[in-house]
């Protein structure tokens, strides 16, 4: 069993930073990739970023490169997503995700645990 908490989301202007950041509690966490996903208002769950369970393989969708960055600690039992540049469809509420598949099925239907959301907000 892994529980999830995302945190660090907020109100940001366009060209701004956030840290997004997953705490997970489970003593089985280090055995998991680790995803981050978003949802924007009417839309559907995209994949955003995955992590391997040692953090040595990192993934990104398309729209996520080079200007998000994807990390963990597992001694913290934490994974990050830094993202750069921050645009107005940046907007959604972020979810993280443990997943014993993501390095393969890069889609919610890996997600094995889910966190509740942080919500990012971006104003142009």
């Amino acid at each position: 069993q892994v529980q999830l908490v995302e945190s660090g989301g907020g109100l940001v202007q366009a060209g701004g930073s956030l840290r997004l950041s997953c705490a997970a509690s489970g003593r089985t966490f280090s055995r998991y990739a680790m995803g981050w996903f978003r949802q924007a208002p009417g839309k559907e769950r995209e994949f955003v970023s995955a992590i391997s369970w040692t953090g040595g393989r990192t993934y990104y969708a398309d729209s996520a490169k080079g200007r998000f960055t994807i990390s963990r600690d597992n001694a913290k039992n934490t994974v990050y997503l830094q993202i750069h540049s921050l645009k107005p469809e940046d907007t959604a509420v972020y979810y993280c995700a443990a997943g014993l598949t993501f390095e393969y099925n890069r889609s919610p239907t890996g997600g094995d645990y889910w966190g509740q959301g942080t919500q990012v907000t971006v104003s142009s």
